[in-house]
């Protein structure tokens, strides 16, 4: 799960990172309205951090501009304590809550696991499941019947996006975007490494879910038997 936090108080966006590291999100972080705006845009992310008052274009004019061009990705305002106001004019212009700092980390990951709850996002400690398959991203382990297996970081987000993609078909360069960010210079032969990690381990595990190449298309996970 990828999460854009925009925030100019850069040890606070670093903090913030660093946590949400440890909980096994992938995350990028930038200190003013304008390029967050531009990162946003990508529509790579699961959930925005967005604060208020930043240089160059404040949250709420973030806010407003994404959802003017039809982006619906779930955002969470981080605030000050003086700000109320513009909170309530930025829940109304489509925000999803507000966070006061300071904030603690458990409240912090509280707040964004209800907000991808409502968004009918799959939270990072559910366990997905199709097929035989269950996979929990919160420890990285995936699992057949009895028989399981750690996975890393990469291969996990990379599974987690399949499997909440079904049977839609997954390109290479979604895959990059969504696990390495759009701006990253990791390229087709990096996806094709852990897709192979990933088919091999699901051999391993005698899963009846394999992983197929739609030429020129992409990737789905098929269940068979």
């Amino acid at each position: 799960m990828r999460i854009l936090i925009v925030e100019d108080e850069i040890h606070l966006a670093e903090a913030v990172t660093q946590i949400l590291k440890k909980h096994n999100y992938s995350v990028d972080a930038v200190h003013d309205g304008s390029t967050g705006l531009d990162y946003a845009l990508s529509g790579i992310y699961d959930l925005l951090l967005l604060d208020i008052m930043m240089p160059e274009m404040d949250g709420i004019s973030v806010l407003r501009k994404l959802r003017t061009k039809g982006v619906a990705t779930p955002v969470i305002f981080l605030t000050a304590k003086g700000e109320i106001t513009d909170m309530v004019t930025g829940l109304d212009y489509g925000a999803d809550d507000y966070i006061a700092k300071p904030f603690s980390t458990e409240e912090l990951l509280a707040r964004m696991r209800a907000v991808l709850r409502r968004k009918g996002e799959v939270l990072p400690d559910d366990a997905l499941k199709l097929g035989d398959l269950e996979l929990n991203t919160t420890n990285l382990r995936l699992s057949v019947g009895g028989k399981e297996m750690k996975l890393n970081l990469k291969e996990s987000e990379l599974l987690e996006l399949l499997m909440t993609r079904k049977s839609a078909a997954t390109s290479k360069e979604q895959i990059i975007e969504k696990l390495w960010g759009f701006d990253s210079e990791a390229e087709h032969n990096n996806v094709e490494v852990y897709i192979s990690f990933l088919r091999k381990k699901l051999t391993f595990l005698g899963s009846t879910v394999r992983i197929s190449t739609i030429r020129n298309v992409g990737y789905v996970l098929e269940v068979n038997g």
